[in-house]
């Protein structure tokens, strides 16, 4: 695989943008297996986004021959507030997680933000010298990566630590790549001004469009991410077969109209992820059934009112069943664990 190869491999969807494509290409043409890295909180259930999407994208990272790790950030999750702030509840959750990525990610590190902070004592002195270049303006700006508004007048003092822990966690890792959800840009952005003032490698920075939720957006906004404090939002790991077609059946999926429609937007970022065709079943009256060998043909066909948003439902929890079903009978998820998430959601 030459190097634009291994760029447009990493540029496939559900990237949504590269900063910069130019950069890559150069970082493939000296280095063989660039580092690369996916920072998460550890909060609620793992569904359709945060798991089997984020992982289809780092397994295109490893196919392009890049050294991948998965960042466990229970540090950051306590700052936020996640999972009730119990160390207890974030350190079984995060082994949860961790089993998660090990089954649909092979190939990655996985890395827990306790152990990166044990292991390297020079951690927090970097810590501090990020912070210096680093203004409370800025910081407060970035304070949208974790579900917060640069607006909150009550924000608490430790969560003014969480930006430039994270571009720490960056420099600490070593990476060439850190790579993330749309939602992450801000604080990617912090690390490419900030890493040469303190003479460090910048990296290149890779970012996923986020997998929408089910529900029909609300006027002149911009689709809500799939949540995993909303079961009704998205399709999770742990949902019967049943559920997740049922699911699909009542998500909001208008017949001709493509755009924020988040049943299209699983079939682009999920189905034909992990296969090369679709079929829809369908009535001869109807049509008849049809074999769909990308999405660009799915889309034109339904932007063309010639493939049903009935017909389309089906397809897509049909293929979502065969998908998920054998993560969720590999990941085992006790009672006790169950009883905790679905608390402190």
């Amino acid at each position: 695989m030459d190097v634009l190869e291994k760029a447009d491999l990493v540029e496939r969807p559900p990237t949504q943008e590269i900063v910069t494509r130019d950069e890559l290409v150069d970082l493939f043409k000296t280095n063989q297996s660039p580092k690369h890295y996916i920072g998460l909180e550890i909060s609620g259930f793992l569904h359709l986004g945060s798991l089997i999407s984020t992982g289809f994208k780092i397994n295109d990272f490893v196919s392009a021959g890049i050294d991948c790790t998965v960042f466990l950030a229970d540090w950051h999750t306590l700052i936020n507030d996640k999972l009730g702030g119990d160390r207890d509840v974030i350190s079984k959750v995060s082994e949860y997680y961790r089993d998660a990525f090990r089954l649909v990610c092979p190939d990655a590190h996985i890395v827990m933000g306790s152990d990166l902070y044990r292991e390297n004592p020079g951690y927090w002195s970097e810590f501090v010298g990020i912070t210096r270049h680093m203004s409370l303006a800025r910081t407060m700006r970035t304070l949208t990566i974790m579900g917060r508004s640069e607006d909150d007048e009550k924000i608490g003092l430790a969560k003014l630590l969480y930006p430039p822990m994270q571009a720490a966690d960056i420099h600490a890792l070593d990476v060439d790549i850190v790579h993330a959800g749309m939602d992450q840009r801000k604080i990617h952005m912090l690390a490419r001004e900030v890493f040469p003032k303190m003479g460090w490698k910048v990296p290149v920075a890779v970012h996923h469009k986020l997998l929408p939720g089910l529900c029909k957006p609300a006027a002149d906004s911009q689709p809500g991410k799939m949540s995993k404090s909303d079961s009704n939002s998205g399709i999770f790991v742990h949902d019967t077969d049943d559920m997740i077609r049922k699911k699909i059946s009542k998500a909001w999926c208008e017949e001709g109209i493509i755009l924020d429609n988040p049943v299209l937007e699983i079939a682009r970022a999920v189905i034909f992820h992990g296969s090369k065709s679709m079929n829809v079943e369908r009535p001869e009256k109807f049509g008849g059934n049809v074999s769909y060998p990308d999405y660009t043909h799915l889309e034109e066909d339904y932007a063309q009112k010639k493939l049903h948003p009935g017909d389309l439902k089906r397809a897509v929890g049909d293929c979502l069943v065969s998908i998920i079903a054998p993560i969720r009978d590999k990941l085992k998820l006790d009672g006790e664990l169950d009883i905790a998430i679905k608390k402190s959601c």
